[in-house]
């Protein structure tokens, strides 16, 4: 809505309530100039001495403004209902209850305040439960491993154990170690990103290259659960910033590596027309459900609710937001029984 649009409808709402006191003292002079002509016809003024002629007329007009004023506060009340409504609701919503919500009658104006409120609260809402969520999430993600490594470093305590039973105890410290020192990167790079307002560093490099080179980053991944990557494109370049970029691909190749069955094909595509570039990668996993396509770029969100899957769902939230701080989008396009597409849309003019 224009600014000049906002001002006309401010001005007719402003109009209305001086319309309601106008229409209100009206009508109160009115009967009281009536009740005025009565009595005056009943000479009931006669005893007022006519050296002062002017005291009937002083009297009609203070009782006129008195009664008008009480009145017009009086009916004041009912055009203000809207707004007491709106402030008792903002209470509640202050204290706490997202379920509040309001149901306004009147003009347009309230209606669109209606709609409006009701929407935040219910937007607060749904923060609320993702800041909720967030926190029992990354409790998990923090005490897991800290729990693991202590208790398997309490047991290196003691003497009889196997050379095999310590050098296992101390693998399984070493990689929750690792897996704590990731989470805390990736909150750190996402706090980053998330701060970020425009792109830095911006370069124009071989993005077919440098997905590539990620494949072959992640060649051991993949290699251990005997996938094939399928992709063959052309040189394509992009304006971008390329280490951002980069870890986008490195969180989707990896999140498909983790969910595709075993002995499977990723298949990797990049298609470029005259305004944008699609990057897209399939696995061929068991797809997921209409909740986890809902949350999956969600802080924490892991669809495996067991936690037995590596990883802490941050990388594809990193993922979207390095997308949109470019100005593209990343989508899920398919997710079934035959697998999962991720979809990275960039503006080549960006």
């Amino acid at each position: 809505m224009s600014k000049v649009s906002k001002k006309c409808e401010s001005f007719k709402l402003a109009l209305l309530f001086a319309f309601i006191i106008f229409v209100i003292m009206l009508v109160t002079m009115t009967l009281l100039f009536g009740i005025f002509i009565v009595l005056n016809h009943f000479e009931m003024f006669s005893s007022i001495s006519t050296r002062k002629p002017l005291t009937p007329i002083f009297v009609f007009a203070v009782v006129s403004v008195l009664i008008g004023t009480i009145i017009s506060m009086i009916f004041s009340r009912i055009p203000l209902s809207p707004i007491r409504e709106i402030v008792s609701a903002a209470d509640r919503l202050a204290e706490g209850d997202f379920s509040v919500r309001v149901k306004l009658k009147g003009p347009k104006e309230f209606q669109k305040l209606n709609r409006s409120f009701n929407h935040m609260a219910e937007e607060l809402g749904g923060i609320e439960i993702l800041r909720s969520d967030f926190i029992n999430n990354f409790s998990h993600e923090f005490k897991t491993p800290i729990v693991s490594m202590r208790g398997f470093a309490k047991m290196l305590k003691y003497n009889d154990l196997t050379k095999e039973e310590r050098d296992e105890y101390l693998d399984i410290i070493i990689n929750e170690s690792d897996r704590l020192s990731e989470l805390a990167t990736n909150v750190l790079n996402l706090s980053k990103i998330e701060n970020q307002t425009i792109v830095t560093d911006k370069t124009r490099f071989n993005v077919s290259e440098q997905i590539r080179r990620v494949v072959v980053l992640l060649e051991k991944r993949w290699i251990e659960k005997n996938i094939e990557i399928a992709f063959d494109c052309d040189e394509i370049f992009l304006y971008g910033n390329e280490e951002l970029l980069k870890q986008v691909w490195i969180n989707l190749l990896d999140n498909a590596i983790k969910f595709t069955t075993p002995d499977s094909i990723i298949d990797i595509q990049v298609i470029q027309d005259k305004k944008n570039l699609k990057i897209s990668i399939s696995d061929q996993g068991n797809g997921m459900t209409e909740d986890t396509k809902t949350r999956i770029f969600d802080k924490f969100y892991q669809g495996d609710t067991s936690h037995a899957t590596k990883g802490n769902g941050l990388g594809l939230t990193i993922a979207k937001e390095i997308v949109e701080l470019h100005e593209g989008k990343i989508q899920i396009t398919k997710s079934d029984q035959s697998g999962t597409t991720f979809e990275v849309i960039l503006r080549t003019d960006y």
